[in-house]
């Protein structure tokens, strides 16, 4: 009976001490990703500069389908702390915003106040926008002399332009974009967005519709014009985090400030040409990419 005690008390104690490290160790800060390379790359950043910076344990959850959609009342709900997201996006599918801003400054700070009654912010945008372009392949540059889309206007009439139908179909998109610019192209092809890449190297068509960190530019050696009269509207990528989570992880916002300005247009290109392109892990990509600024050790 004596030996039952004292087994049952070393029980006890051992349950205490186990109910006290559980009740002293934070949870992990839950990270979420849209279903595509970039985001998979942004959110590995991330969690390697909070595990690097403190002793905070952290989960990702990659590829939530559906997006901003389905990302965002689960981070309102508490299901995630964190997630990378773009300005314009935020605008038009959780403000549903039906008139653009076009500063982005002013954007953004709509976006800061908006988000704060929601108990969200951001906490600064990385450096780079990914939002739409018109590519063309290096010959083609060269031969007509185009570096913008002024340039690309006084040439259409040479050349044939390739986009995927929903583009070129809006009326906010292709049409839009011609009367803008005066563009007069010799003939337009619809194509689905896989082809479009293939079809310009195949000089089936001059010129197509990109985004600007697509890895196929990177890929294929291709020029990504200047929009000299900023027609689209920029979609800077950024942090959107909870505010009870900064509370809950003090050394959370340092982190998270360090993305800002971080990464240019070019290097997002490059990172998710590494990834998906080259086949490399895109973990291995993040890690290559801050060890390269400074951020994290070997």
């Amino acid at each position: 009976m004596k030996n039952m005690k004292k087994g049952m008390a070393v029980l006890i104690i051992t349950g205490m001490a186990f109910g006290l490290f559980a009740c002293g160790r934070k949870e992990p800060v839950k990270i979420a990703s849209k279903p595509m390379t970039e985001q998979y790359i942004l959110t590995e950043m991330i969690a390697q500069l909070i595990e690097e910076e403190t002793d905070y344990e952290v989960e990702i959850t990659k590829g939530v389908g559906g997006g901003t959609t389905n990302i965002h009342p689960a981070l309102v709900k508490g299901d995630f702390d964190l997630y990378p997201e773009y300005t314009r996006s935020a605008w038009l599918n959780v403000l549903k915003k039906e008139e653009m801003e076009k500063d982005d400054d002013k954007l953004y700070e709509a976006l800061l106040t908006e988000y704060d009654a929601m108990g969200l912010t951001w906490t600064g945008l990385y450096g780079f926008s990914n939002t739409y372009g018109l590519a063309v392949r290096q010959d083609t540059a060269e031969q007509y002399g185009l570096s913008s889309y002024s340039d690309l206007a006084a040439a259409s009439g040479e050349l044939v332009f390739g986009g995927n139908p929903d583009y070129i179909e809006l009326e906010t998109g292709y049409p839009r974009l011609c009367g803008a610019y005066g563009m007069q192209f010799q003939d337009t092809v619809q194509m689905e967005i896989a082809l479009k890449y293939e079809a310009l190297k195949n000089e089936e068509v001059d010129v197509i519709n990109a985004f600007t960190t697509d890895a196929q530019l990177a890929a294929n050696n291709l020029v990504l014009l200047t929009d000299d009269n900023v027609f689209f509207e920029t979609y800077d990528a950024g942090t959107i985090v909870r505010k009870d989570a900064l509370e809950k992880y003090p050394k959370l916002q340092g982190v998270l400030e360090k993305m800002n300005g971080l990464i240019s247009e070019s290097e997002m290109q490059q990172m998710n040409y590494e990834v998906e392109v080259n086949g490399r892990e895109d973990k291995d990509v993040a890690r290559e990419f801050l060890m390269q600024k400074g951020l994290i050790g070997k």
